[in-house]
Parts: structure tokens; sequence; C-alpha cells
């Protein structure tokens, strides 16, 4: 089975373009890579881009970028994706840095792209605002959990890390704990997009960064029990919901445990099936408010 390696970008609609924009360059401090047609392009390090952005009358997360290895095929991918009855599309140079991307939908409707890193940009992090290192994950709310879960781990190839109950799934596609997460709460829609920081110090910083821009954080700092990473949570200008997160649990896939670390319970630390119970969401015992779910 050919597996997506990792989370690439991932592309919004929103109703005002600049001010999200802004929000991305002057507070996360990532940086402004191009304008093209509809498209704004912003950028962590590395790659061209991690986030794209285009105007819509409804703030939403609308498609989520892939990467699979070098030596992988994609023609090879693309016939694997059909042996599940899925209908793909292909185009030439779509986006900057990309020479062909393979697209499909997922079970709740949003588009799954996946290509070959044709080029590498080399930006550097920026000195203003709180750098993140880079996108780390993506989570929906979905209607169908163990539909789409099964949809990620059979099409794409991500694994299963933990599950919350019978309603949450985290699933990484590379080392990192978790690339997507999926709640079932009776809609699909965006539930929040994380980035990485550093450490301790840095969430720490750009909690004081945030407050002094204006923006309140609606859950945290706090550190997951599922995951295990610290975490901030907070509303970005479009209303989507962003967390800042670090130390987030990576898997050692040869040997079947995460990388152990003081904090975890369990001694090696496994994929398992949590309870439904605070330590599962805040190791440090404040619960999220209702805003989180809004």
């Amino acid at each position: 089975m050919i597996r997506v390696r990792k989370i690439a970008h991932a592309s919004y609609e929103v109703p005002d373009v600049e001010q999200q924009t802004d929000y991305y360059t002057n507070v996360l401090g990532m940086t402004l890579v191009g304008k093209e047609k509809d498209a704004t392009f912003l950028a962590n390090t590395v790659d061209h881009h991690s986030v794209v952005l285009r105007k819509g009358s409804q703030a939403q997360c609308v498609r989520v970028a892939f990467q699979i290895g070098e030596g992988d095929d994609l023609d090879a991918f693309e016939k694997q994706v059909r042996g599940h009855g899925i209908k793909t599309q292909r185009n030439k140079g779509p986006e900057p840095s990309i020479s062909e991307l393979l697209t499909f939908e997922d079970p709740k409707g949003t588009v799954i792209e996946v290509f070959q890193r044709a080029d590498f940009s080399h930006q550097k992090f920026q000195a203003k605002g709180i750098v993140p290192h880079k996108l780390g994950h993506v989570a929906f709310h979905v209607t169908d959990v163990k539909h789409t879960t099964k949809f990620y781990c059979d099409v794409l190839g991500f694994r299963e890390s933990d599950w919350m109950g019978d309603f949450f799934s985290f699933l990484r596609c590379g080392p990192d704990h978790h690339t997507i997460n999926l709640v079932e709460t009776g809609s699909n829609r965006h539930f929040h997009t994380a980035f990485e920081l550093r450490d301790w110090g840095h969430m720490q910083t750009a909690c004081d960064f945030l407050s002094v821009n204006g923006y309140k954080l609606i859950w945290g700092p706090g550190r997951h029990g599922i995951g295990h990473n610290l975490f901030t949570y907070h509303r970005s200008p479009a209303g989507l919901i962003t967390e800042l997160f670090a130390e987030l649990d990576r898997m050692n896939e040869e040997l079947g445990y995460f990388e152990p670390r003081p904090w975890h319970r369990d001694n090696p630390q496994r994929p398992k099936v949590w309870a439904k119970d605070p330590d599962a969401a805040n190791l440090w015992g404040i619960m999220p408010t209702d805003e989180m779910y809004k």
C-alpha cells in the first residue's frame, strides 16, 4: 500500500481574505509567499505554502493536501484510490512548487489533494509574530466517525493512534501522534487547525503575544491526555479555531509504542481507546469551554 507521508497544507475559504492574511502573517508569523488568481499562499518554511486562502461566503476548511514519498508513484496511488470506487481528478501545475495534483473527496465532502513535492522554497522563519514550526494537524466534526476514519486508513494509509470512546479518533500519517482528528458531533465542519511550537517557553510568549494583540484563549494552557501535547486554543479573525501545541507524542513505528515521556501514565505508551474521562482531554484538569464547540 502507498501511504501519504505528511500533511502539506490546508486550504480555507473566508469572507475577508486580507484580514485573515494579516492574522497569519503578523500574529502567527507566517510568510506571505504569493498571490495567484484567487489564492493567497502562506508558509512556515521549506514547503512553499502551509495555508491557502480564498474568498468565500463563510469560513471553512475546504481542502487538505498530503505528500507521498519521493520514490512513490502517483499513478499507482491514484489506481489504489480508484480501487475503492472513488472518483479522482488530475491537475497539472495547479499551485506553486507542485507539478501535478491528484484530488478526490473524503466522506464528509472535504477535497483531498495528494502530490509529490517538486521543489522546496527554503524561505527562512520569520522574525515577527509567534512563528510556529509547521502545520501540525487539522481536526473536523463529522457525522460518521467510524466511516470517515476507515476512509483515511484504507484509502490514504493513516494509522489509528488513539480513540476517545467510540466517537473521537486520532490518526497519524507519520511519526506525529495525529495529523487528522475526527469527532462525531452530528455535523460535518472544521473543528480546529493546529500549529507546532517549540516548547513551553514558546507557548508562554505566544500567549502573551496573543493577549497584547487582542486575542483571548478559549481553552488552555493545558496538557492533553491523548497525544500528551501542551495546548492552547483561540479564534482567528474569520472565526476558525487555531490550536498552538508543543511536545506532541511521536510514534516509534518499528516498536509500536510512543517515544517515552515523563508525563505518560502508561509505560510504554501504546495506541489505545481512552475512556470519556477528564484526563483524556486535559491531564491538568480544566475542561473545554462551550466556545470550543460553536
